[in-house]
Parts: structure tokens; C-alpha cells; sequence
């Protein structure tokens, strides 16, 4: 018996959610209603919050210091909301996603920033959950005094019950907008790939399968191509050979990678935070899975593609479970492209 259904793929396992947390703990009883009126009263607080925040038209929200899968699903679609409706939002976070928190013309979403550096060589990012360097923690709670003064709403994701609990699921209700970023940094018309080499974590996990030969897969790729990026964080992503047709961008610099995607017509990851890049950039992903040969074992697929609803998904994603359906996926997408032209 499935677990979970999502997009039509029946799971063998549920959702990363509240009744997860349930089943798992085996709350009975007592235990389970005091948990039930607990998650009651966190979101009424979380409506009166949000309904404040419209009134007022102001607002604190953060810390963000977590993995980049959670920042495009659970916090910029939520930041973008309020910008569109008026709300001037003092944000603190990390200063790499900077370059994609603007609107359609590239005007800031945020009123005033409050950055953290980049310490992801240093602490690997988990949810939000993430504990940072001494120093990074000293800016969090300078953040958090200022934000705890006055009456303005403070959306603080910092509370670890909070935001898995409550927030992450609040927002997916429908206080979600997503603005292009590729009006804002697409420069160029071409046929091109981004690829993302992923070398963060084990050799092999359930959600991320196992490893790719990523230096093959770009020289069996880049014939079909115009261009062929290689992107990433560099402490999360392989520096591969480049080839004649191919340009790296390894950078902490997400503007340089914003433009890459924006450029190209197709974006290669394995289940990573990346496939919801496609959603703000409405370019296809293509998901590439080794060691399974179905979607529904991969896993977190199915949270993925459940919070994919709530950005309010275009373009749904493919997938690839080896080399030969990376090639042959690649193959047809290059045809239609060239028919597209063509006509």
C-alpha cells in the first residue's frame, strides 16, 4: 500500500510532514492532541501574523541560512508575495542568494538586508536547521534584537518547530508568487545546457542516488549543444575538464549562474533544490537518477513534487535513470527544439 500520491506517482513513503512526524513518534491520545492543538494555535498566530503584516505593509523575516532547495521553496516565493503586495520586508539571510531576490525588472524585493556570509566550505547547509560559524551567529542575533523591538511583524524562521511545522506548509497554501528572473539575466539567444555536477554528501544517498561520471557526461552531451555551462557552488559541485563549447561557472557569484540558466534551454541536476530554479527561470529540468529506474524511488520526491504545486508549476519535470536515457532524452529535446525553429 503507497504511503503518499503526488502528481499522479503513488510513494512508498510519506510526506516529510506533520502526520510523518505522527506515525513515526507513535503520539497516541493525549500526546497527539496536545500536538494537534499545538499545531492549531501556531497557525492561527501565523494568519493573524500574515494579516498584520498586510495591514502594516512591513516586515522582519529570517534568518535563511540553510540549503538552497528550501530557499527557492519555502522563502523567496513567500518574500516575492509580499513584494507584490506592497510589503517592505527587512530580510536577513544569506548574501549569495542576493541575486535572486529581485523582481521582474531587477528592482530588490527586500527593503533593507541584512547579509550572512557565504560559510558553506565551512558548515554544510541542513534545512534551515543549519548551526553557522561563531561569527555568523553573532550577526543573527543582532538581527533578531533589532527585529524583536517595535510592533512590526517578525517572521522568524529561526524556530526550528516553527518553520518545519508550521511554515513551510503555510506558505504552500497559496501565499506563493514567483517573478521571471530570466527577464531580468538572460543576455543571449542560444541552445545550451546548464549542467550541475553535484559532489556535495555521500557517494550515494536515497535522495540524490549515487555518483555520476560527470567529466563523461559533459563530452557525451556537448555535441548536441551550442553551450554547455558547468555550474554550482564550488564546496557543493565538481570542477570538470572544459571542453572547446564548454563555460564554467563554479561560483559563489548566483548572478553568473542565474544568467547561465537563463541562457540555456535545459538544466541537468539530480534531485537537488536546483529543479526549482526551473520554475523561476521556465526552463525545463531534467532530473538524472542513478541506481533506481523509476520516479517514485527516488527519495523526497514526493515532497518535492509536492511543493512544486505551490510555486505553481509550468514546466513539470523529466527525469533520466542512466546514460542512455540522459542521450536519448537529449536527442528529442534537441528535435523539437530544431522544429520549433524551423517552423
Amino acid at each position: 500500500m503507497y504511503q503518499s500520491k503526488v502528481g499522479g506517482y503513488h510513494f512508498r513513503y510519506n510526506l516529510s510532514d506533520n502526520s510523518d512526524f505522527i506515525q513515526k513518534n507513535n503520539y497516541k491520545g493525549i500526546p497527539l492532541v496536545k500536538f494537534w492543538v499545538k499545531i492549531f494555535l501556531y497557525n492561527v498566530m501565523t494568519y493573524l501574523k500574515l494579516f498584520f503584516t498586510l495591514l502594516i505593509k512591513q516586515c522582519y523575516y529570517g534568518p535563511f541560512k540553510g540549503e538552497f532547495g528550501h530557499f527557492l521553496a519555502h522563502n523567496l516565493p513567500f518574500l516575492m508575495y509580499l513584494h507584490k503586495k506592497g510589503v517592505k520586508i527587512h530580510y536577513c539571510g544569506m548574501e549569495i542568494h542576493k541575486p535572486f531576490m529581485v523582481d521582474e525588472k531587477g528592482n530588490p524585493v527586500y527593503a533593507t538586508f541584512h547579509p550572512l556570509r557565504d560559510f558553506f566550505a565551512e558548515v554544510a547547509p541542513n534545512t534551515n536547521s543549519t548551526i553557522p560559524p561563531a561569527d555568523v551567529k553573532e550577526e543573527i542575533i543582532k538581527f533578531r534584537q533589532k527585529a524583536r523591538k517595535g510592533i512590526i511583524p517578525f517572521w522568524d524562521i529561526d524556530n526550528d518547530y516553527y518553520y518545519w511545522f508550521i511554515h513551510r506548509h503555510f506558505v504552500a497554501r497559496g501565499f506563493t508568487h514567483l517573478y521571471r528572473l530570466d527577464k531580468v539575466y538572460k543576455t543571449n539567444q542560444e541552445f545550451s545546457c546548464a549542467l550541475f555536477p553535484r559532489s556535495k554528501g555521500a557517494a550515494e544517498t536515497h535522495n540524490n542516488g549515487k555518483s555520476w561520471d560527470y567529466q563523461q557526461l559533459l563530452e557525451m552531451i556537448s555535441p548536441y549543444f551550442d553551450k554547455v555551462y558547468v555550474c554550482g557552488h564550488p564546496s557543493q559541485c565538481l570542477s570538470l575538464n572544459p571542453l572547446e563549447n564548454t563555460v564554467m561557472n563554479i561560483t559563489t557569484d548566483n548572478a553568473k549562474i542565474l544568467e547561465a540558466c537563463s541562457n540555456a534551454s535545459l538544466i541537468i541536476t539530480q534531485h537537488s533544490g536546483v529543479n526549482n530554479l526551473g520554475e523561476y527561470l521556465q526552463k525545463q529540468v531534467l532530473i538524472i537518477y542513478k541506481g533506481a529506474n523509476k520516479v517514485t524511488d527516488i527519495g523526497s520526491m514526493n515532497n518535492t513534487l509536492h511543493f512544486r504545486k505551490s510555486l505553481k508549476e509550468k514546466i513539470p519535470l523529466a527525469f533520466a535513470f542512466s546514460e542512455q536515457e540522459i542521450m536519448e532524452y537529449i536527442q528529442k529535446f534537441k528535435q523539437k527544439h530544431e522544429s520549433v525553429v524551423a517552423s
